[in-house]
């Protein structure tokens, strides 16, 4: 590998492909640990759609948070929706 500018030595470029992979492979764990959660909650009667809409609202910034839920009472409001 030839040095370009703005390229750094091919040690460096494995380090970071080393890592990225790493990373990847733990994002693949927790990502497995999160449907083991989800088909528990699941098997003990829980409605997954609602447990995820939460669990988004959560983590959303709040004030996001309430301005998509004043949009969505205006949207039911103007179609009728209770």
């Amino acid at each position: 590998m030839s040095e370009q500018p703005g390229h750094n030595s091919q040690g460096q470029l494995k380090s970071l492909v080393e890592r990225i992979n790493r990373l990847m492979d733990d994002r693949d764990e927790i990502s497995s640990d999160i449907r083991d959660i989800f088909a528990e909650a699941k098997s003990e009667g829980y409605d997954i759609p609602a447990l995820r809409a939460i669990i988004r609202a959560q983590r959303e910034n709040a004030e996001k948070r309430r301005n998509r839920e004043a949009m969505i009472d205006l949207y039911r409001g103007e179609l009728g929706i209770d």
